[in-house]
């Protein structure tokens, strides 16, 4: 089985359908970043704003994957666009619930403090506001990035390609060696997307951070 595993791997249509799932995953996930960063910056300071755009990605968290994509499809047909459209909107909601929680918790009394010391609302931004969210702002995108390399497995039903052409190709012919392939090549590549994003999430959290929750440790 792992010989057959191997040959499976070493098909020249499998590094095509890897490209084709990671593209899909990181241009998904990047066009969801520039939708829920903005936004939630946009609301950061108006709790009627927040509170309606915190709802709106819980609504969005509710929806299935596959509902997703079968609702793309009537509107933009079979293939990459339809897929990369559901996609980004799978992954928009848990960063801009992130987004728009970190910034509203920003401790009040550190912002006051700052304009007290006579700096701007985009200095308060840029230097204290940005800095403290940023590790649960990249929690969300660690989150969505996960979901979105997973789900891009359910593309090939609409024809948007990636791994999850091997397993639907396992399933037809009756092939566990072709099945096992494609299935484990999505779980390695959300590992690593899990283990990689991990790690740059813990190299942004600020040290002042790291210390304060090695204290609540």
């Amino acid at each position: 089985m792992v010989g057959q595993i191997r040959e499976v791997l070493g098909r020249p249509d499998f590094t095509q359908l890897l490209f084709r799932h990671i593209e899909l995953s990181v241009v998904a996930l990047a066009i969801a970043v520039l939708i829920a960063v903005p936004v939630a910056l946009a609301v950061r300071n108006t709790p009627t704003g927040a509170a309606i755009a915190i709802n709106v990605g819980n609504i969005g968290r509710a929806v299935p994957s596959l509902a997703l994509l079968a609702l793309a499809l009537p509107f933009f047909g079979f293939g990459f666009t339809s897929a990369l459209i559901a996609l980004t909107a799978l992954a928009v909601p848990p960063i801009l619930i992130n987004a728009s929680t970190a910034l509203r918790e920003v401790d009040p009394g550190v912002i006051d403090a700052a304009r007290g010391m006579g700096l701007s609302g985009s200095q308060i931004l840029a230097g204290i506001q940005l800095p403290i969210a940023a590790p649960v702002i990249f929690a969300g995108i660690r989150t969505s990035a996960v979901q979105v390399v997973a789900s891009a497995t359910l593309a090939t039903f609409i024809g948007g390609g990636g791994l999850g052409d091997l397993i639907v190709e396992g399933f037809q012919r009756g092939d566990t060696a072709i099945l096992l392939a494609g299935a484990l090549s999505v779980a390695v590549l959300s590992i690593i997307t899990e283990v990689g994003f991990a790690g740059v999430e813990r190299a942004l959290t600020p040290k002042g951070l790291k210390i304060a929750q090695k204290r609540r440790r």
